[in-house]
């Protein structure tokens, strides 16, 4: 039987045929995985906050508000980092269109629950949504109380009936950010006792709490705390940098960290972060970091 394979040929005898070099390139493109820009997604859905349903004649706003394919469309994530981002900033789904609440109404949404908690005598970690939903019904549409619920609790079922365990962390967290909002330093010592007081009953307030989203200056007589949120610093890193060391010349770890863990890649640590973008010192026995580059203010 004869072989029907063709016979391999030297480089040099194949055939040029219709193709011809026309030139070379010594550069090329590179993918790379890079953090989701996620920052736009909440200034998209500041332009549009929600309010709360219309009152009487007024007529809801209807411009700046997008549905899951705008956002697809504007911002450089996928679907499931877009979702779980909306569901990091409290966002609702209402009428179709993802909607950001407006702070003061969503502690409004907030402060019912939790006085409705004490004045039924409830435990925080088992409320009832059924009669939540029927005593709070009068106040606000039940769908924002349940979505402020998933935002503050965790849902779970015994005997049939759902119930919600709130979050204490969560909860003093956002009470917190009420009391700090409009004041620019907090005596620390007044703040811990004001913030004790306004959160329910069996839930105790840590500063652990607050952890990139406010800043204690223990240097300053009285000790102040102040509001200070990652979500408002820039995404670039060494912008980042920079504006915090305009914030504070110097910073230990523990402070910095909460700042600057977000920026973290795949298999990067936040030391790796600090050799690159800080200098390191001792100060009273403790080591701190400052700026590599000069800042101006």
């Amino acid at each position: 039987m004869s072989d029907s394979r063709p016979a391999s040929k030297r480089p040099r005898q194949l055939s040029r045929g219709p193709h011809s070099d026309l030139g070379f390139c010594n550069s090329y493109w590179e993918l790379r995985k890079q953090r989701p820009k996620l920052k736009k997604l909440k200034k998209l859905l500041i332009e549009n906050l929600y309010e709360g349903p219309a009152i009487g004649g007024q007529e809801e706003v209807t411009e700046n508000r997008y549905t899951m394919l705008d956002l697809l469309e504007k911002i450089q994530a996928s679907e499931a980092e877009i979702k779980e981002n909306l569901k990091t900033i409290h966002a609702c789904e209402i009428d179709g269109y993802w909607r950001l609440l407006d702070f003061d109404y969503e502690m409004k949404l907030l402060g019912h629950v939790t006085q409705l908690v004490d004045s039924e005598s409830w435990s925080f970690t088992k409320v009832p949504l059924q009669n939540c939903l029927e005593e709070l019904a009068p106040l606000e549409p039940k769908e924002m109380i349940e979505h402020c619920l998933n935002c503050y609790g965790h849902r779970y079922v015994e005997n049939d009936e759902v119930f919600y365990s709130l979050n204490e962390d969560q909860v003093c967290r956002g009470l917190a950010l009420l009391l700090l909002q409009n004041a620019v330093k907090f005596n620390l010592k007044e703040f811990q006792e004001v913030w004790q007081q306004s959160v329910p009953d069996g839930m105790s307030t840590s500063l652990d709490q607050l952890k990139s989203v406010a800043l204690v200056d223990r240097t300053s007589r009285p000790e102040t705390i102040c509001l200070l949120r990652v979500e408002d610093l820039p995404e670039d890193t060494q912008e980042r940098f920079n504006h915090l060391f305009t914030l504070r010349e110097k910073w230990t770890e523990d402070d910095i960290t909460p700042y600057i863990q977000d920026l973290c890649g795949e298999k990067q640590s936040t030391g790796a972060l600090l050799t690159k973008y800080a200098r390191s010192s001792m100060q009273n026995g403790v080591k701190v970091f400052n700026s590599r580059r000069p800042i101006t203010t």
